[in-house]
């Protein structure tokens, strides 16, 4: 499905031309956010994906050595992922980490990332598929852009955004086909960077991966539930 596209895809693209966005792209008091939105708290579950040192995807943690994040996300063969793991400022605090494992879903938007260091708890709560379903209202996390005006890479935002969001499907499509929690806007929608970042049910469970949007009205998510004895193969969760 290409109507939506992945969210780090144009992204990804700008990394390769645009300047090295700044520490600090805004502030908690300034807007716009996500795409709307506005700024998480409390949120220890948290990862952002750096790829050789730069701004990227986000992504969770979901064991002592394990991220989840989205394959297209870490497609690269070569180079360096790191992450800054707990902490909503994506410049400090936290725990700074390096991937020394890539495991890439064979067919579905969704990869595992092992780390050298040992992460500290709490770990993001993985739902199955009876933890969402179509009506339900849900919570999409992410640093990605905040604008749609100029290349995503110079408005990422230094702090985590949270949007809500309401279901529309629980059979949608991610960026490689596999099955996916398809959203459209409440108060904000995934834009370029929010890619592998998580997507929150109201019982406080993940249900999905942030795989493709329009960057305005509607996004897809790939689908955690469905895909839960995969991760638990590798993460054991």
């Amino acid at each position: 499905m290409r109507v939506l596209t992945a969210i780090a895809g144009a992204f990804l693209a700008a990394l390769s031309v645009a300047p090295v966005a700044s520490a600090a792209p805004d502030e908690p008091d300034m807007s716009p956010m996500i795409i709307g939105g506005s700024y998480a708290s409390n949120f220890p579950y948290a990862a952002r994906l750096f790829y050789n040192g730069r701004e990227n995807c986000s992504a969770t943690k979901i064991a002592p050595q394990w991220i989840l994040t989205a394959e297209h996300c870490v497609a690269g063969t070569t180079g360096t992922y790191t992450f800054r793991v707990g902490s909503l400022d994506q410049t400090s605090g936290g725990q700074f980490v390096t991937g020394t494992q890539v495991i890439r879903h064979p067919s579905v938007d969704l990869a595992l990332v092992k780390v050298g260091t040992t992460l500290t708890a709490p770990f993001s709560p993985l739902g199955t598929t009876s933890d969402v379903a179509n009506g339900q209202n849900v919570k999409l996390y992410g640093w990605g852009a905040t604008c749609t005006n100029q290349p995503e890479i110079n408005c990422q935002s230094r702090y985590l955004k949270v949007a809500n969001t309401r279901v529309t499907s629980v059979n949608g499509q991610d960026y490689r086909g596999g099955r996916a929690v398809s959203v459209t806007r409440v108060d904000g929608i995934a834009a370029g960077g929010d890619s592998g970042g998580p997507m929150f049910s109201s019982n406080g469970k993940q249900v999905g991966v942030a795989s493709t949007s329009d960057r305005s009205t509607r996004s897809n998510y790939t689908h955690v539930g469905a895909y839960r004895t995969w991760i638990r193969q590798y993460a054991g969760v």
